[in-house]
């Protein structure tokens, strides 16, 4: 199984892609195709579900960029990791952190994501 890192990592391609076949690609190689992701906000499945949801945040925060925020965490197959949505000017007006489950390939089956900060 790739590390936890590498499933990280592919998060957020699929998440900073902005191109519309380059984050379908990208939402391919995170997520297995039933994939879930809930959070305060979304609550979607499988892979046309997940591009929407990242594209919708793309356009709600245009021209900024999600950013790991520490070290990943993680055991058996559940991993945990906090980030933070950065703005062209360079500030963070948006945190939070997700759990993530992996399939045995290394792709995200599932993300339950928590929101810290949030503009008001």
């Amino acid at each position: 199984m790739p590390t936890y890192e590498t499933a990280v990592a592919r998060y957020f391609t699929a998440w900073n892609a902005h191109d519309p076949a380059e984050r379908e690609q990208a939402v391919a190689a995170a997520w297995t195709e039933d994939a879930t992701y809930t959070d305060p906000l979304a609550e979607v499945s499988g892979h046309p579900g997940l591009t929407a949801a990242i594209a919708g945040a793309q356009e709600q925060f245009p021209g900024f960029e999600f950013r790991l925020l520490g070290p990943v965490d993680g055991h058996h197959d559940t991993a945990r990791f906090s980030w933070e949505l950065i703005a062209p000017d360079g500030s963070a007006p948006v945190q939070g952190f997700d759990v993530v489950t992996l399939a045995e390939d290394g792709r995200i089956r599932s993300v339950f994501g928590f929101l810290d900060r949030v503009p008001d």
